[in-house]
């Protein structure tokens, strides 16, 4: 994300938190876990200088009250994104998957994937940017199990605010600085989805020529 933008979104949530304080903070990081790519490394940084360092609370308070605000937040834009991929996703998929090159033999494969590691990525993916605020649509769309999804989300959630805001009472005005340090690790992590994208487009890509090319063939004498 542009540093330009970045500064516009510090100076709209600073309003928002001077304005709703903990609330600000949960309704952000709803929309951050419901597919709208606000990122928590600018959010709970900030509530963890303005909502405590600034107002004379302890670290503690900013790990505590930041892990547990941020992660209500995340769950509950979590189970909305979840709800969503549950009942819409997989029939929109059925029907225009084509378009959008999923085929019913990858929602297969994502059955699977979601069955046997759905509660690790649930966990897992809320300690990693940009993962964290796509993961539950498609987990949603695998049906994976809906309580342990909401609990590891919790707690993946509650310790990755609690940690950002932790970050942001420490350096305290200078709280941009994590910012900085913690922006280099977007970039492999873009990296890998980008060449992740591209392995699956390449193979569902030659699946579908071959595909083709067997049923174009002459049949078996």
């Amino acid at each position: 994300m542009p540093v330009w933008l970045e500064h516009q979104i510090v100076a709209w949530l600073t309003e928002v938190f001077q304005a709703m304080g903990w609330g600000g903070v949960v309704g952000i990081m709803a929309l951050e876990s419901a597919n709208i790519p606000i990122p928590s490394e600018i959010t709970m940084p900030l509530s963890g200088w303005l909502l405590v360092q600034a107002r004379g609370g302890t670290a503690l308070q900013a790990f505590l009250l930041g892990g547990f605000w941020g992660a209500v937040g995340c769950t509950l834009g979590s189970v909305v994104s979840y709800l969503l991929g549950m009942w819409g996703g997989r029939p929109f998929l059925h029907r225009y998957g084509k378009y959008l090159m999923v085929s019913p033999h990858d929602l297969e494969n994502a059955d699977r994937w979601f069955a046997r590691w759905g509660d690790w990525t649930a966990f897992l993916s809320r300690l990693l940017p940009i993962v964290r605020t796509f993961i539950s649509f498609p987990a949603g769309v695998a049906r994976t199990r809906f309580l342990p999804f909401t609990v590891y989300s919790f707690v993946g959630s509650f310790i990755w605010c609690g940690g950002l805001a932790y970050g942001g009472f420490v350096f305290g005005q200078n709280w941009e600085e994590l910012r900085a340090i913690m922006r280099p690790f977007d970039i492999p992590i873009a990296i890998v989805l980008v060449a992740g994208l591209a392995y699956y487009l390449y193979h569902h890509i030659r699946r579908g020529a071959q595909a083709g090319a067997e049923s174009e063939a002459p049949p078996s004498p």
